[in-house]
């Protein structure tokens, strides 16, 4: 199983990928180090390694030069799927690189005099290569089949050309082979079973987190998401030195409508009051809350007073224009109290900020609803049935 939080994810194609390019990141860091440790030792423990010094030299570079390109090759920073699929088909270019050159390099040891006492280190270097490629890379059965036949293959005519001398060490790596084809096949299951296992879990977590931050009757967040990012927002918007605005609607005489109609009609108007303020202000980067019962918030990061004062006026108007079914039949009206706030210049701390706001929306209904109140300013109740003045200032 992974550590590492997935990025949001749309389908268990894109989880794939992001495990499997991570996965393989993380068991090819250390394996290049084993290619060169194993040539040092053959080499070191043939019969002349002075005399193999060209040679030696060479392949201490090469099997140096890929430990080192494998430690390079890092992740790429996009989590998109292609993207990783991309960089995996390279990095499998390294592993089949090095495979292949310790294939080629163990050959050319079998058939060697001078290498005869480290024949058993090659040999038993080459299974471990082997057994490594089939327990270590699982999730991408054909590519380690290939690294597979890349390091063996070599060896197999090598042994075959030699004659009786190398028969016995042949046949054992042919059986070994087998095993390890199945053992592969076997673990190729099992990690695409657990890989599932794990997206379900976090398609479940991510559910949950979604749920939890979500109103169920309007599917707009609820007060526990608005009390998330409305910190975060104000701390961006004092670091950026940028303006926060927020508005704090409350529908008007909403208890009547549930006293005189029903809960079932009070519920449509909520549902039809949400879905036109996601029409109004559903934009990036602003937050749509439903705070409890029939009030509302709308945070505006970089919108200023004046702009925020205005949008506010026109979704009251567009509110008092609704005409909403509700059940059994009937047609009702809405309108709405704003409470208008806009953070700017020195900081507040959000509570404090929230009661501005939140006494201009008292101050809205107190002086006959259906109008906008600019918080810091006592006088501005305004805009009632579609006439009114802007905010002058804001926090």
């Amino acid at each position: 199983m992974t550590t590492t939080l997935p990025p949001p994810l749309h389908s268990f194609s894109d989880f794939a990928a992001w495990r499997e390019a991570r996965d393989t990141r993380l068991r090819t860091r250390l394996g290049g180090a084993y290619y060169l440790l194993a040539w040092m030792l053959c080499w070191g423990f043939s019969a002349a390694p002075l005399q193999l010094a060209v040679p030696g030299a060479v392949l201490w570079i090469f099997y140096a030069g890929m430990l080192a390109w494998r430690s390079l090759d890092r992740l790429p920073a996009s989590d998109d799927a292609r993207v990783l699929r991309r960089w995996l088909s390279q990095h499998w270019l390294l592993i089949f690189g090095t495979a292949l050159a310790w294939g080629l390099t163990y050959a050319w040891i079998l058939l060697q005099p001078d290498f005869r006492t480290s024949w058993l280190i090659a040999t038993l270097a080459t299974v471990a290569f082997a057994t490594a490629m089939a327990f270590t890379f699982p999730m991408d059965r054909q590519r380690a089949i290939l690294a597979t036949c890349l390091l063996l293959a070599p060896a197999f005519a090598a042994m075959a050309a030699v004659g009786r001398e190398h028969l016995p060490t042949l046949v054992t790596l042919a059986f070994y082979t087998t095993y390890l084809m199945l053992a592969l096949k076997r673990g190729h299951a099992e990690y695409w079973a657990h890989a599932r296992t794990e997206y379900e879990l976090y398609e479940q977590r991510a559910r949950f987190q979604e749920m939890s931050r979500t109103d169920s009757l309007t599917q707009l967040g609820n007060r526990y998401h608005f009390n998330s990012r409305f910190p975060v927002l104000a701390a961006q918007a004092a670091e950026e030195g940028r303006p926060l605005s927020l508005l704090l609607f409350d529908l008007d005489f909403f208890k009547q409508i549930n006293d005189a109609h029903g809960h079932a009609a009070g519920d449509a108007c909520l549902r039809s009051f949400a879905e036109a303020l996601r029409k109004r202000f559903g934009t990036a980067g602003n937050t749509l809350a439903r705070l409890g019962g029939e009030e509302f918030a709308v945070l505006m990061p970089a919108t200023p007073a004046d702009e925020a004062y205005r949008r506010a006026e026109a979704f009251r108007d567009e509110v008092a224009a609704l005409r909403i079914e509700a059940p059994p039949g009937r047609v009702l009206q809405l309108t709405t109290s704003v409470g208008v706030g806009t953070l700017s210049g020195a900081p507040v701390e959000p509570s404090a900020f929230f009661q501005q706001v939140d006494r201009a929306l008292y101050r809205a209904k107190e002086n006959g609803r259906n109008r906008s109140a600019v918080a810091g300013d006592a006088d501005a109740a305004v805009g009632s049935a579609g006439s009114g003045t802007g905010p002058d200032a804001a926090l």
